[in-house]
Order: structure tokens, then sequence, then C-alpha cells
């Protein structure tokens, strides 16, 4: 972050925290001027993008509930998790706060989060939820219930040069042959263009694991018996046949690719697919341009089953410890009504949770959230619900598994030995997990 942006930043919440202070006029808990009831609110991803968006969310809110003011607590992504721990050993946490499911289980696990659950099914937002979205946030905890209002998710898609696929005379992939077959046919000879690129470096297992489980059609992580599913014979095949495009469709450089060598490599002009999620238009926009990137959801797997990795949800939490919950779970219920959840969808890049922002015409209007949106809202599509209540899960998917996935493309490890290796330490979690809480 250059200095500019950390003053504007810091500016944009002193405004906030200035004005709701100003408002309170009184050191008593909760009070404010005229009675006003006054909540605190912690922002887990604040910064020049995300302070902007809920500085107006908050103003409107307050306009609507007059008797209510928030006090906005920027907080950078990175020391959300920190931040938050740090206050519930101290006793010092917000009535209300940002989330995500990756922080979620080990939130609860402490007891500091309310159940919403009833709030949800009694108001106003009853039945306006996204049904793949509430059943990912269930699935975070042990008890399955609701712990946080969800507001936005994301989506894996496969990023596609649509000047390329017209001037081969393709149409988008319908099905994994025509994916790989539209791979080599758009890979030139001599290095001058590939036809994918393979994520082989940081952050490189799950978009991994999505490529493997939309192919298999898999829609569990574990079996009924609490094995892992990812050493499962078609998730084999999928990797085999997945990393045999390395160096014959896909540049040598991928087997060290992060997010932003991967981007840069796609969006320098010599890359026809790429596969990750919604965050990264803006970059394709602004290098290729909008008429040249669109966005394909991964194909449906061999026996037609769509299958698609769960997301984090990001949401809006009700901390135990607070005193004014029914002014706090207003705040949340309202963050994710239609015109605020369209407000935040489309400055963020995110998925809305509020399905009535399906109809909203700046959503038709981008392809690549109109077309996450479609694959999301399908019943038909299958949510393979990944096991963020884990806490060894980060270890075993990032510092075990990704140098094991390199060796992999170099032809140093069989597909079957890595993903082995990846099943029996997810097993061996999932045990442990269900011997703490009893499932």
């Amino acid at each position: 972050m250059t200095t500019r942006s950390t003053r504007l930043t810091a500016l944009a919440t002193a405004v906030v925290l200035g004005t709701a202070l100003a408002a309170c006029g009184s050191d008593e808990p909760g009070s404010g001027i005229d009675g006003k009831t006054v909540i605190t609110f912690w922002d887990d991803n604040g910064g020049p993008a995300r302070t902007p968006v809920w500085q107006h969310i908050i103003a409107e809110f307050q306009r609507a509930n007059p008797t209510i003011e928030v006090k906005y607590v920027s907080i950078p992504i990175a020391q959300a998790q920190r931040k938050y721990d740090a206050a519930i050993a101290g006793g010092e946490l917000p009535d209300v706060g940002g989330v995500s499911t990756a922080m979620l289980a080990g939130l609860v696990a402490q007891e500091a989060l309310d159940p919403v659950d009833d709030q949800i099914s009694d108001g106003a937002l009853s039945g306006k939820l996204n049904e793949q979205v509430v059943n990912t946030v269930r699935a975070t905890v042990p008890d399955g219930k609701i712990y946080m209002v969800p507001q936005a998710t994301n989506l894996g898609v496969i990023w596609y040069r649509t000047d390329w696929f017209a001037e081969a005379g393709l149409e988008p992939p319908q099905n994994w042959n025509d994916f790989y077959a539209a791979a080599e046919r758009l890979t030139e000879a001599g290095g001058k263009r590939y036809g994918y690129t393979i994520r082989g470096g940081a952050g490189s297992i799950a978009q991994l694991l999505e490529v493997l489980y939309a192919q298999s059609g898999i829609t569990e992580i574990f079996d009924a018996s609490g094995r892992s599913t990812v050493n499962d014979p078609r998730n084999v095949a999928a990797l085999e046949r997945y990393v045999a495009l390395y160096r014959k469709a896909t540049p040598r450089a991928d087997v060290g690719n992060d997010y932003v060598k991967m981007v840069a490599q796609f969006d320098g002009g010599n890359i026809g697919m790429m596969q990750h999620n919604l965050g990264s238009y803006n970059d394709h926009v602004k290098t290729l341009g909008r008429n040249k990137v669109a966005a394909m959801a991964l194909p449906k797997s061999g026996s037609g089953v769509h299958t698609v990795l769960s997301n984090p949800v990001t949401g809006i939490a009700l901390f135990a410890a607070g005193e004014k919950k029914e002014a706090a779970f207003k705040f949340a219920e309202f963050a994710a009504s239609k015109a605020m959840n369209s407000y935040w969808a489309e400055k963020t890049g995110l998925l809305p949770a509020n399905v009535e922002v399906n109809d909203e015409a700046w959503l038709r209007d981008l392809q690549h959230i109109s077309t996450a949106v479609k694959v999301l809202n399908d019943p038909a599509t299958k949510v393979v619900q990944m096991p963020y209540y884990l806490p060894e899960f980060n270890t075993i998917t990032k510092t075990d598994a990704e140098p094991q996935f390199q060796k992999v493309l170099l032809g140093q490890l069989p597909a079957q030995d890595f993903l082995d290796g990846m099943a029996a330490k997810l097993t061996e979690a999932q045990a442990a997990y269900a011997e703490r809480t009893g499932g």
C-alpha cells in the first residue's frame, strides 16, 4: 500500500469515527445524544477499496434508522484474525463485525458469536438468501447454525480470450473434452501462444482441487466414513490428464507461478485460458480490454454433474458479548438487504448473497458476474463444501501440498502418490475434528 493510500484510509476511518463519536456526546457505553443507541462495527477488510463502500452503507442505515449510530473501525484484512482473537481474550469485542467462513469456526469455538437463524427466518431476509451460500455457512461449524448474516461469496471460473476463440472458430467449452481440445488448438509452436496456464506456485491447491472435482463430479470432500475423497480414482485420472497439459499447452514457467505471475502472464497476451475466480476481472479488463476477455463456468463432469467448490463467504456476525443485539442485527440485516447488497456486490465484484439482486440491471451487464450467478443459483449445481473448519486445512493444502504438486508437474511424483498423501492428512484431521466435536 502506498503512503498516499495509507493516509487516505486513515483519513476516511477518522472521519467516520469522528462523526460517530461526536454524535455520542457521552462517555456512557451505548448512549448518545437524544438517547440514540450506539453500536460498534469492525470492518475486517478495511482499506481504500472497501472503506468508502461501508461509509455509504452506514450513512444509508443511519438515515433509515435515526435512533442508531454506527461507530466504524477499519481493520486491514491481514490483521483481522489476530484482532478478533486479542479482543476475545481481552473482553473488548465490538457489537457487530465482518467475518468470513475462513475464520468462522475459530470464533464459534471460542463462543464469541451469536447464531442468527431465528432472526433471519423471522425477519426481512427470510427466503431471500442464496441457499448454496447459507449451506456453506452452516457447513463451517459443528452445530450447523448460521453464525453470520451472509453478504457475498466468490466462484471459480475459466477466463478466456474471446478474440482467440473467434479466430479459431471455437465456442466456449461445454465439457472437459472440449476444454482440453481448445487448450491444444490454441497453442502455437515456438512459445508464441499457449492455450492455457496452470498455477503451480503459491496458492495453487485451491484452484487445483476446483478443477479436479469439476472433472470427477464427486460432490463431497469426505465420504460417509470420514475418509477424504481427494484420492478417489476419478480425481487421480483428472489430475493425470490436467498435468499432461504442462509444457505441452502451457508455459514452462507455470510450475512457479503464484497469482501475480499467473495473471501477468495471461494479461501479457500469449495465453488463451486461465482458471481463477471473479476477483481478477479488473486486471484482465484493464490490460486486455472488455471486448477480448470473458468468463465461463468450469465444464460439467463426464456424468453431467456440475460440481463447484465452495468459496469463503463473507458476512456480518453478532458478537455474544454485545449488549445492543437488536440494533446490531438490524444493521447486519440492512447491509444484506437488496439495495445494500446490490451496492456492495457491484462495488466489490463479489457475488451477492441476496437472491433479489439477481435481477439488477448492472449485474446482467457484467458477463462474468451474470455467468457466476446463473451457476450458483442453478438447482442442478452441487457445491462441494470445503473443510474450512479444520485447523490443519491451510497447512495441509498450502505448506504441505504446494511443493508436492510442483513435483507432479515436473514428473518427479506420481499423481496417485500426491493425492494419497493429501487425502491421508485430511482424513486424519477430519477424524480428530469429529472426536473433538462428537461428530
